[in-house]
C-alpha cells in the first residue's frame, strides 16, 4: 500500500489507480488494511479529493464508509475532518455520489458518541433535512433515513432535526403511504413513524412539539391512533407515552380525553393481538397513571376493566406493563384496591406470575402489586386464599429495598388484620428466620431493619410464631440495634426488646 495521494502532480488515473488499490485491500481484509491506513496517515488527505466536481468522489466516499464500519475508526474519520466535506455532498445530484456519502456518513455516526457530538456543530440536521424534502424516490429517502436515525439519537440533534422541519417532512410521508400496499410504502411509513417516535425520546424536542398539548404535531399524532393501520396505531401509542413523560403533559391530556382513545385501540386489539400494540397502549396508560389527580379520573373511564382483559396474555411484555399500570392506578386509591384485591382471576394470575423465574420483570411486578392491594385496601382475604403469602415472604428477601419494604409492610398489615387466618402461611413460609436474617445483616436499611421489628411484635401473639422467635435467639439481635445511630430504629429496638422480655 504506497500511496502517494498527497503528490499533488499526480494524474487523476493515477490517483485512481491508488484508490482501487485500497478498496481492493479493504474488501479482502477490512480490519487490517483500515490499521495500515490510520497508519500511514491517509485520512487526512481525503477531504481534499472529496471534490463534488472530481470523478474520484464516488471512490473516496467509499473508502470512508468501509473504513467507518470498524468501530476503531470513527473518532480517527472525525478528527481528519472528514464530516464537513461529506454533508456538502448531500447536495450532489450524482446518484453514486450520494449513495455512497450516505454510507460513509451513516456509518461513522453508528453507535458512536463523539462523532455524534461532532455533527451537532456542523449544519448536517438542515442540510438532510433540505435534502429530503427534495428528494421524490425510494431509496434516496430510504438512504437520507438511514444516515437520519443514529443521528436522531443525539439529544442536540434531536432538537436541531425539529427545527429544521424534519417532523413536517415525516407527517407527509406518513400521509403519502399510509395506505400503500406496495412494499416500499410500507417500508416507509414504518421508518418514518419510527423516527417521529425518536425525536420525541428527547425532553426538549418533545416539549417543542406537544407545545403544552396545542400543537399540530402532537393532534395529527393523536389522530393516527383510531387509524386503521397497525404501524400507525403503535407509532401513536408511543408517541403518547413519549409525551407523557411529565406530569403536566399527563395531566393536559387525560383532561383531552386522549385515555378513551387508548381504551378503544386496546380493545380492537383483545382480538386483533398485536403484541406490539398492546404493549405501547399499556406504557401510555401507565405514564398516564402516575400524577396522582389522573388516577380517580382514568378508574372512572373504566382503565381497570379493559386492562384486565389481556389477563390472559402469555407475552411477558404485556403481562408486565399490565401490571405496572394496575400498580400506577390503585397508587392511593383504596376503592379500586378493593375492587382488584377481592378479583379471585386476578389474584390467581398474580400468584402465578408471581413464579415467573424466567422472567424478573414479571416477577417483581407481579410481587409489587400483590403488595399493593394489601396496603392500599387493605383487604387480604384473597390474598390470603390466593396463597400469595409465601411470595411477600419471598420479596422481602429481594436485592431491592424498595420491594423489601413494600413486602414487610403489606406483611405487616396481614399479620395485623388476621394473624389467626395465616399463621400456616408465615410458618411455612419461615418468615421468622428471614426476618432474623435482615435484622441481623449490617446492610439492611434503617427502615428495613424497622419494619421488621414491628413485624416480629406483631407476629408474637401466635403461639408457633412466637415458639420459632424466641428459638432464634432474637434478644440479642434487637438489643445490638438499640445502638443504631437512626433515632427510629433504635427507638423501636427498645420496643421489641421490652415486648421480648416480657413474653419470653
Amino acid at each position: 500500500m504506497k500511496l502517494k495521494l498527497a503528490s499533488a502532480d499526480s494524474a487523476t488515473d493515477s490517483v485512481e489507480s491508488c484508490l482501487d488499490c485500497l478498496l481492493k485491500a479493504l474488501a479482502h481484509n477490512n480490519t487490517e488494511a483500515s490499521v495500515k491506513i490510520q497508519e500511514m496517515g491517509v485520512l487526512p488527505l481525503l477531504p481534499n479529493l472529496l471534490n463534488p466536481q472530481s470523478s474520484c468522489t464516488p471512490k473516496v466516499a467509499n473508502i470512508i464508509a468501509e473504513v467507518a464500519k470498524n468501530e476503531f475508526m470513527r473518532s480517527p474519520c472525525v478528527e481528519a475532518g472528514l464530516i464537513p466535506p461529506l454533508v456538502q455532498l448531500l447536495n450532489s445530484t450524482d446518484q453514486e455520489v450520494l449513495l455512497q456519502t450516505g454510507r460513509a456518513l451513516g456509518n461513522i455516526c453508528y453507535d458512536s458518541q463523539s462523532s455524534k457530538e461532532q455533527f451537532a456543530s456542523t449544519n448536517i440536521a438542515e442540510e438532510l433535512v433540505r435534502l429530503f424534502q427534495k428528494q421524490a424516490e425510494h431509496e434516496k429517502k430510504e438512504m437520507i433515513f438511514e444516515v437520519l436515525a443514529p443521528l436522531a439519537e443525539n439529544d442536540v440533534i434531536k432538537l436541531q432535526l425539529v427545527e429544521a422541519g424534519l417532523v413536517e417532512c415525516l407527517l407527509e410521508v406518513v400521509a403519502q403511504t399510509v395506505d400503500g400496499e406496495r412494499e416500499e410504502d410500507i417500508a416507509q411509513l414504518k421508518t418514518a413513524s419510527d423516527l417521529m417516535v425518536l425525536l420525541l425520546l428527547g425532553d426538549e424536542s418533545m416539549q417543542k412539539l406537544f407545545e403544552g398539548g396545542k400543537g399540530s404535531v402532537f393532534q395529527r399524532v393523536l389522530s393516527w391512533i383510531p387509524s386503521h393501520n397497525h404501524q400507525l396505531q403503535l407509532a401513536g401509542a408511543l408517541a403518547i407515552a413519549n409525551f407523557a413523560r411529565n406530569d403536566g403533559n399527563c395531566i393536559h391530556m387525560v383532561d383531552t380525553g386522549i385515555v378513551q382513545k387508548l381504551l378503544e385501540l386496546l380493545d380492537r386489539h383483545v382480538e386483533e393481538g398485536n403484541v406490539t400494540v398492546q404493549h405501547a397502549a399499556l406504557s401510555a396508560l401507565r405514564n398516564l397513571a402516575i400524577p396522582v389527580v389522573n388516577k380517580s379520573k382514568m378508574l372512572s373511564a373504566g382503565v381497570s376493566d379493559v386492562v384486565l382483559k389481556f389477563l390472559q396474555s402469555e407475552m411477558p411484555p404485556v403481562q408486565f406493563k399490565l401490571l405496572g399500570t394496575l400498580r400506577m392506578l390503585i397508587d392511593t386509591q383504596a376503592e379500586a384496591a378493593d375492587q382488584l384485591g377481592t378479583n379471585g382471576k386476578l389474584v390467581e394470575r398474580l400468584v402465578e406470575w408471581c413464579e415467573a423465574k424466567d422472567h424478573a420483570g414479571v416477577m417483581g411486578e407481579s410481587n409489587r402489586l400483590l403488595s399493593a392491594l394489601i396496603r392500599h385496601s387493605k383487604s387480604k382475604v384473597t390474598v390470603i386464599q390466593g396463597g400469595g403469602v409465601k411470595h411477600l415472604v419471598t420479596m422481602a428477601t429481594s436485592e431491592h429495598m424498595i420491594m423489601q419494604n413494600e413486602a414487610l409492610v403489606a406483611l405487616g398489615l396481614i399479620a395485623a388484620l388476621d394473624l389467626g387466618k395465616t399463621e400456616k402461611d408465615f410458618v411455612g413460609a419461615n418468615l421468622v428466620s428471614v426476618l432474623h436474617k435482615l435484622l441481623s445483616d449490617e446492610r439492611s436499611a434503617p427502615e428495613i431493619k424497622y419494619n421488621s421489628m414491628i413485624l416480629i411484635c406483631a407476629v408474637m401473639g401466635s403461639e408457633p410464631l412466637h415458639k420459632e422467635v424466641q428459638s432464634l435467639a432474637f434478644i440479642d439481635v434487637v438489643s445490638k440495634l438499640r445502638a443504631h445511630e437512626n433515632k427510629t430504629v433504635s427507638h423501636q429496638a427498645s420496643l421489641t426488646e421490652q415486648r421480648l422480655t416480657a413474653q419470653s
